[in-house]
């Protein structure tokens, strides 16, 4: 799996909200010009990490973005699977469904290699919380 700038802008865009949402709802413009991200495309992620229960918008003149939950309890891999379309590292690491792309299908006798990488990467990202990456930042 190739991490695009939807999961590490969408996890920007998150932590921007938790250190800023205590002085009321975050609005995406002010989160663009903070991270230098454009304010259409922050729209586009914050459509995925509202569908996915990460965020609340509130529309209007007051309105903007907030955690639904706090940042002890949302992980980066909840971002990333918020965002990306596919979490494997290969097709095959999908099991069954998607080997029969390859010529080896049903035979491979590496497929648990692709399958391992992609769940050890999906464990490190949940290993990472909001609160740990706000701590970080000190």
């Amino acid at each position: 799996m190739r991490l695009t700038t939807r999961s590490r802008y969408g996890t920007r865009l998150l932590l921007d909200i938790a250190l800023h949402q205590d002085a009321g709802w975050v609005s995406t413009s002010d989160i663009a010009a903070r991270q230098n991200i454009s304010q259409k495309y922050l729209e586009k992620l914050v459509t995925g990490l509202r569908q996915s229960g990460l965020i609340q918008s509130k529309r209007g003149p007051f309105g903007g973005h907030r955690l639904a939950k706090s940042a002890d309890e949302i992980t980066v891999g909840d971002v990333v699977r918020a965002l990306e379309e596919r979490l494997l590292i290969s097709s095959c690491s999908d099991g069954e469904r998607l080997c029969g792309e390859c010529t080896l299908a049903g035979e491979c006798v590496t497929q648990f290699v692709w399958i391992e990488a992609s769940n050890v990467l999906m464990q490190t990202l949940d290993s990472y919380r909001l609160s740990d990456l706000i701590r970080r930042k000190g």
